[in-house]
């Protein structure tokens, strides 16, 4: 079955003219008198001013700091791709970015912008590429679905679970193109590992061990006044405000609960998501969520675990564990069933029996989402409106397993949870942190 979004809007691949808006006007209006069949979406095919085809896709980017740099590499490495906007709080990284586009086309086409929103409602936007703290995802993504763009996001693709819910709900209301950044799909070794676990070549899976990265304890640098080049208060945004500190900014945020979640969500999209995928339950949840053990910081600003184990149980009995990788529970994913186990990590891969290594996946059985390039995959999926590798459904249950984890871990006993109604059982305090309350003016509506 092939999956597509809904075409909803014409994908400008160049900014026009006045004139060049009006002709298409008149092309629009003439064409629909006639009789003819128009799509709603064009892939890749509108004209430039010389009347000869263009493939551009035109792409703003939002939060150009570590992995926002890495995701503009990638998408000016692809010729079906043009930037031409960017917009950032912090304005070193603004006019880095900036200077980078513009060298790379050799013209100074790219707009700066400290407002995401200056950006998004630019009408010669097609899509977004979006990668701000965990904090700054929820609304920017909505407020450009709403404006008719498709995005690219960086995981864990909520700062909370009701977040991740209202995004999934706009983006499918709004028929937009999401491609999660939880890359280690589009690899080989990842997606064999999950076809291995799915066609029963480990028997009956009853365990998965989910390791992930051990936190540290910090955030000790003095409160100051801001730098000029960051406009802090609205880097803080939806979040409460809080005084600045050299620790609580750009990639350190993640150790914050307010901004971030720690190492635990700052991976769920990653091996968590993973080891979903092989689980097959990348469109539900579990049913029980059980926190063994957390440490927290003790001093410092930064307040996410450190140290954690939770014990997360499916409605088929399957258990999965989540902890910070030490001693036997390695990074990565490892599935363990009746006759044998896979582990998967970043470089790693072994199997028990090791023969499974060699095995291969028939046509007639399960064969996952195949795609090698996950950047030009979501580029793909834009011309051809079918889900991503990564779409929003599956990055949002992903990143919810993060989420019940931490409300476990912070109130420090066993939950019921229905992943249907996504909702704990009969626990209405429990059920009242499923989403923070956000800084006026800012708002999901």
């Amino acid at each position: 079955m092939v999956l597509l979004y809904p075409a909803t809007r014409w994908l400008y691949k160049e900014p026009m003219s006045t004139n060049q808006m009006h002709s298409r006007r008149t092309f629009l209006r003439t064409a629909t008198a006639a009789g003819l069949a128009i799509p709603l979406v064009l892939p890749g095919r509108v004209f430039s001013a010389e009347g000869k085809p263009s493939r551009k896709i035109i792409m703003g980017a939002i939060g150009l700091g570590g992995m926002g740099s890495g995701n503009l590499s990638s998408f000016l490495g692809d010729n079906r791709c043009r930037v031409l906007a960017v917009c950032d709080v912090d304005r070193n990284h603004l006019e880095s970015a900036r200077k980078r586009v513009n060298s790379h086309y050799g013209n100074e086409d790219c707009a700066a912008y400290m407002d995401f929103r200056e950006l998004v409602a630019r009408e010669d936007i097609d899509v977004i590429s979006l990668a701000t703290p965990d904090h700054w995802h929820a609304i920017p993504a909505i407020a450009a679905a709403r404006a008719g763009k498709d995005i690219y996001g960086e995981k864990p693709f909520s700062h909370d679970l009701l977040e991740g819910r209202a995004m999934v709900r706009t983006l499918a209301q709004y028929g937009r193109v999401w491609q999660t950044g939880s890359w280690q799909r589009s690899t080989g070794d990842f997606r064999f590992a999950c076809e291995l676990v799915r066609n029963g070549r480990i028997g009956k899976v009853h365990t998965v061990e989910v390791g992930l990265p051990t936190g540290s304890p910090g955030g000790n640098s003095p409160f100051t006044s801001p730098p000029a080049n960051l406009d802090y208060d609205f880097w803080c945004g939806p979040s409460p405000w809080a005084p600045y500190s050299a620790d609580r900014t750009h990639w350190n945020w993640r150790w914050q609960m307010d901004f971030g979640g720690g190492q635990l969500m700052d991976w769920i999209g990653h091996h968590g998501d993973i080891a979903q995928w092989g689980l097959g339950t990348e469109y539900t949840g579990p049913v029980e969520i059980n926190p063994i053990y957390a440490d927290f910081p003790k001093t410092g600003i930064w307040d996410a675990a450190t140290r954690y184990r939770i014990e997360c149980t499916y409605a088929n009995g399957v258990k999965m564990i989540l902890q910070n990788a030490e001693g036997n529970h390695r990074m990565g994913a490892k599935w363990i069933g009746s006759n044998g186990w896979v582990w998967v990590d970043r470089g790693g891969f072994e199997t028990e029996p090791r023969s499974l290594m060699k095995e291969r996946i028939g046509p007639e059985e399960i064969n996952l989402y195949r795609c090698n390039n996950h950047h030009g995959n979501f580029l793909d999926c834009v011309l051809s409106r079918r889900l991503t590798i990564t779409p929003a459904e599956v990055a949002h249950r992903s990143a919810s397993v993060g989420h019940l984890c931490v409300i476990a871990i912070h109130l420090g006993r066993k939950l019921r949870w229905n992943p249907e109604k996504e909702l704990f059982l009969n626990d209405d305090s429990a059920n009242g942190i499923l989403g923070r309350a956000k800084r006026e003016p800012w708002t999901l509506s």
